[in-house]
């Protein structure tokens, strides 16, 4: 038995990924392992050993383990800037989604990757981490704001002072959470240009055999996950105005 969670370390494994701007590739060449053995654990295939561990937390030059128990460990509520809130109270929110939102770059198509949200006993507070994205380069990690007197929920990126922000609104009776993400996006040469759409987070299990990436309307879950999608606007969880 080792002295770690092995789901545990997989989930700040994605977020220091997600933070650092890593690829899994570089990744597993600087912690001289193979990207099987990284992928395989990364996704729940087989247990992280302490030398894997050991390697990773040289390679990213940071903690994929709790140096105490957790019981042991950070504040009780989350800081008042993100609502003050107990685990108790947040405990439905906690685990994986398919997250679904509009693609930037061709009509109609839908983007699909995976979001994780988790309570961080180190940290006292909620955390999120996304991962199985095609643009992984790209894939976020951050805090989750939950403030009592909006009923919204908000997934903040923060790095080095720029922010990306999903607001969604109250879960559904299904646990389907919809709302609007805010980000940039590269323009012209190295342009950024700040763009917004709509996005719906889906507990990973009501899907079956969940497809990540680039879904155009023409494929097998085009249908499926637009009429998902558009729930955001129907049933007026975000506004789009010009």
């Amino acid at each position: 038995m080792s002295d770690f969670d092995s789901e545990e370390v997989a989930t700040r494994l994605r977020e220091e990924i997600a933070r650092q701007r890593l690829s899994r590739a570089r990744l597993a060449e600087n912690a001289r392992l193979s990207i099987s053995t990284l992928e395989k654990t990364l996704s729940g295939r087989r247990r992280f050993t302490l030398a894997t561990v050991v390697r990773l937390e040289e390679a990213l030059g940071a903690s994929l383990r709790d140096e105490v128990a957790p019981q042991a460990t950070g504040p009780s509520l989350a800081p008042a800037e993100m609502g003050s809130y107990a685990r108790p109270a947040v405990r439905w929110i906690e685990g994986e989604y398919l997250t679904l939102r509009a693609s930037f770059g061709e009509e109609g198509a839908v983007y699909a990757y995976r979001t994780e949200i988790r309570w961080s006993a180190a940290k006292g507070h909620l955390v999120f981490a996304e991962s199985n994205r095609v643009d992984a380069t790209f894939e976020q990690a951050g805090f989750v704001s939950m403030p009592h007197l909006s009923g919204h929920t908000y997934l903040m990126t923060s790095e080095e002072g720029q922010y990306r922000m999903i607001m969604l609104g109250r879960a559904t009776r299904e646990a389907r959470m919809f709302g609007l993400l805010s980000t940039l996006q590269v323009g012209q040469g190295s342009q950024l240009v700040p763009v917004s759409c709509p996005v719906a987070l889906v507990p990973i299990g009501q899907i079956e055999e969940p497809v990540f990436g680039l879904v155009r309307e023409s494929d097998e879950r085009g249908a499926e996950y637009r009429g998902v999608l558009d729930a955001a606007l129907e049933a007026d969880y975000c506004r789009l105005r010009r």
